[in-house]
């Protein structure tokens, strides 16, 4: 089938060796840099998604959707676990108390994140249950008389303190009863019966779970600190938190996990829209290319661009064929950043072939994820601009009067 006139003299153009040999070494300066920039872009996004997917993943397994506070304390927690059961889309709640100590075990002496939980209740707001590498979750609840309170810790907070389960460490808190003093400490000697791996740092090495009623002792706790909640789809979170109040009173304080975590998510946010624009000037550079080729070659093409003309060519024509001639380079510089972005995509994230600091990023390899909508605006905004480059070398092209380009030839 015939090629339309514009797009076969566009790619003769192309394709065609020229008396200047620069103007196609540009030409294909821009398609490369389109590529590089193309791929640059997909190969960021991705990271920046698939990190702040990863911890938000993590970070949600091993806590709660929703914390729910009440004025005036939670008494009858078992009441209002109840009450949270009732509000729509809410599929589990337990009461929980939080403080802080030291685990010694040896000559070691760590800090310590202490949380008490119901061990039958926990496993309907987190995913610790599943995530035992070590013991049992299920050895948290049954305790025999006179036999050692059982604990439950990370895995790098164990390996810290060279222990594995059934060994004994020592917690140290200093939230006990106030005295004239001050407060005043409490130690108390634990079993470890499980050891869990959350796959993220800050959990694995420094929380430590036991029984609600224990934690509430050592802790001088009257009832607990609040409610973890747990919703059928992650993203409903902050709907049923302002749902809570509007259906149990405004006495009902509740915190979904995305405002608990706010900073952390923005920051990743902006990271990921900074790093972009910055490497997303690599497509403005190339475009920048495109423009002075397409110049260029118009001087180059002046007396064919007059002899098109004498022979009928319209204006538009004219300036369709160097509009084309910029579209073909930044479709197939754009395609090409596309399919070698996806594939490294690919291989980077199957491979996990970038390793990250555990103790800053809380992962230990970097995930990508292409969302298409990220795919999409990378693609259509590089052929845009790759289309806006051309308007003016061919608008000057159209313009050009064939008399007077023939007489000086």
């Amino acid at each position: 089938m015939a090629l339309p006139f514009e797009l076969f003299v566009a790619t003769r153009y192309l394709l065609a060796r020229r008396k200047q040999v620069f103007i196609s070494v540009i030409s294909l300066i821009s398609g490369i840099g389109l590529t590089v920039g193309v791929t640059a872009v997909l190969i960021v996004l991705a990271l920046m998604t698939g990190l702040q997917g990863e911890m938000r993943d993590r970070l949600i397994g091993a806590a709660a959707h929703v914390y729910v506070r009440k004025a005036g304390g939670l008494d009858l927690a078992d009441q209002e676990v109840a009450k949270l059961l009732t509000v729509p889309h809410v599929v589990g709640a337990s009461p929980t108390v939080l403080g802080y100590g030291l685990a010694q075990s040896g000559g070691a002496s760590l800090p310590l994140t202490v949380k008490g939980i119901d061990p039958a209740r926990e496993k309907t707001v987190s995913n610790i249950a599943s995530s035992m590498i070590k013991g049992s979750f299920e050895a948290l609840a049954a305790q025999r008389d006179g036999a050692l309170a059982g604990i439950l810790i990370g895995k790098d907070l164990a390996e810290n303190l060279g222990v594995t389960v059934d060994d004994t460490i020592e917690i140290l808190t200093l939230e006990g009863p106030l005295t004239p003093l001050g407060p005043s400490s409490s130690r108390r000697a634990f079993r470890v019966v499980g050891i869990f791996s959350i796959e993220l740092y800050e959990f694995d090495s420094a929380y430590g779970l036991m029984d609600l009623g224990i934690a509430q002792r050592i802790l001088d706790r009257a009832r607990p600190d609040y409610i973890e909640v747990r919703v059928d789809q992650l993203f409903a979170a902050t709907e049923v938190a302002n749902d809570i109040p509007r259906r149990l009173g405004e006495d009902y304080l509740a915190e979904d996990w995305i405002l608990r975590n706010k900073g952390l998510f923005d920051a990743l946010w902006l990271e990921k829209m900074a790093m972009s624009i910055a490497i997303g000037l690599i497509v403005l550079v190339a475009a920048m290319n495109i423009v002075a080729s397409l110049i260029m070659l118009v001087m180059e093409k002046t007396r064919d661009i007059a002899i098109l003309k004498t022979m009928g060519a319209s204006t538009a024509s004219i300036g369709r064929i160097f509009m084309l001639q910029g579209l073909i380079i930044g479709v197939v510089g754009t395609g090409s950043g596309a399919l070698l972005g996806t594939s490294l995509i690919y291989l980077l994230d199957h491979y996990k072939l970038i390793r990250i600091d555990l103790s800053v990023y809380q992962i230990t390899n970097v995930p990508f994820k292409l969302q298409w909508v990220d795919f999409a605006v990378v693609v259509v905004v590089a052929v845009l601009v790759s289309f806006l480059a051309t308007i003016y070398p061919s608008r000057r092209a159209a313009r050009l009067d064939p008399v007077q380009a023939l007489r000086y030839e």
